[in-house]
């Protein structure tokens, strides 16, 4: 059986000097700037997908993504559905613990304490405002 060898535009190959250079001097496993993907993509543009991700090392269906124009989905956040007010058994009813965000895991989460009772409805208007 024969084989084909397939012609590398210089272009690809620079580019792919740079992917080494970079692979070179990253630590640890820090992600590819986002200069070196528009360049892969633009070469995607120009050439074959999977040519260009080959000679690159990428992977090709996330070459093949970025290029369609679908990125990683960011998260979004909204307003809370509901606000629920929990009377725990076991503390006493001279403390209080607020917590808020869209979900107890979530990165907007945070936490109030205290042993004064809350103006209730100031602090509901006063968290709505902010999340507008």
């Amino acid at each position: 059986m024969a084989t084909k060898t397939i012609q590398v535009p210089e272009s690809i190959h620079l580019l792919h000097q740079e992917f080494e250079q970079f692979r070179r001097t990253r630590t640890g496993r820090m992600k590819i700037p986002e200069a070196l993907w528009q360049a892969a993509v633009e070469q995607a543009r120009q050439h074959r997908v999977n040519l260009v991700a080959h000679t690159l090392g990428l992977d090709y269906s996330a070459l093949k993504k970025r290029l369609n124009g679908i990125s990683k989905p960011r998260r979004q956040v909204g307003p809370p559905a509901f606000v629920e007010l929990l009377n725990a058994a076991d503390v006493r009813s001279d403390e209080y613990v607020i917590e808020f965000g869209s979900s107890p895991q979530s990165a907007d989460a945070g936490a109030a304490e205290g042993r004064i009772v809350p103006d209730w409805s100031a602090l509901l208007s006063a968290w709505q405002e902010a999340t507008r």
